[in-house]
């Protein structure tokens, strides 16, 4: 028993391409490529588990094709055992550029996309044996999605370019009343456009600013509802003006 479980370590570890090792490889990268995959599906991604289990074993069986035709056909020293890998890096790409969601010039998935990109690199890595290096990768991805997020989340990290978008029904003569309030909710004025309609009156305020992701926007909508006279508050993308 002791010398085939030698037999099977020897085989993993082998640098030349076996039935054994090649199992084991899959499985592995298999394994990582759930991990990974399990935190974005947990976070609403359309690449969940499934899809980068599939680009993981994928990128690994690549790995393995381009160290197995040289080892076979040609010979170890001869070969290029790097030249079908290459273009899972390449090719990875359009996986990606599918993952990312543009909504009126919010962009959504570049997380993804970059973990799917990193995913496809660890199972190349399980291919080529680098078995700790990949789990230590996987271990660091799930810090960054995972601890990373939260820390900026606990320290208010990043804010977004917005139009809040005001209908008055009174022709409004200055915004002091909205720039208070926004100040109070640490919402940084950028630029304003106003539009007058004389005949209604009616005045709409496209207040342009850069507003945080923790921040309450039911209750900034109530405080500017109460500056002047309001019929409609909406917030919407920069671009959409």
């Amino acid at each position: 028993m002791a010398g085939l479980w030698t037999t099977v370590i020897e085989d993993i570890n082998s640098i030349e391409v076996n039935t054994v090792s090649s199992i084991f490889k899959l499985c592995l990268s298999l394994i990582l490529g759930c991990c990974v995959g399990f935190e974005r599906k947990r976070k609403g991604q359309i690449a969940g588990v499934r899809t980068f289990a599939l680009i993981s074993m994928g990128a690994t069986l690549a790995m393995l094709l381009s160290i197995y035709v040289p080892q076979e056909y040609m010979g170890l020293k001869n070969g290029d055992p790097g030249r079908i890998a290459a273009q899972v890096v390449t090719g990875i790409g359009f996986l990606g550029a599918g993952a990312i969601i543009q909504m009126k010039g919010s962009v959504r998935g570049l997380t993804t996309a970059a973990g799917i990109w990193m995913i496809a690199a660890i199972g190349m890595a399980v291919g080529v044996g680098l078995y700790l290096l990949s789990i230590i990768a996987t271990g660091l991805i799930l810090l960054i999605l995972v601890v990373i997020e939260r820390w900026e989340h606990r320290i208010n990290v990043g804010v977004e370019s917005r139009i809040i978008r005001i209908k008055l029904s009174v022709i409004a003569e200055d915004i002091e009343g909205y720039r208070e309030v926004l100040m109070r909710h640490g919402v940084h004025l950028t630029n304003v456009y106003v539009e007058y309609d004389y005949t209604g009156p009616v005045t709409r305020l496209n207040l342009v600013v850069l507003i945080r992701e923790s921040t309450n926007y039911l209750k900034l909508f109530s405080e500017l509802r109460q500056v002047k006279p309001t019929d409609a508050i909406s917030m919407a993308n920069q671009v959409s003006i």
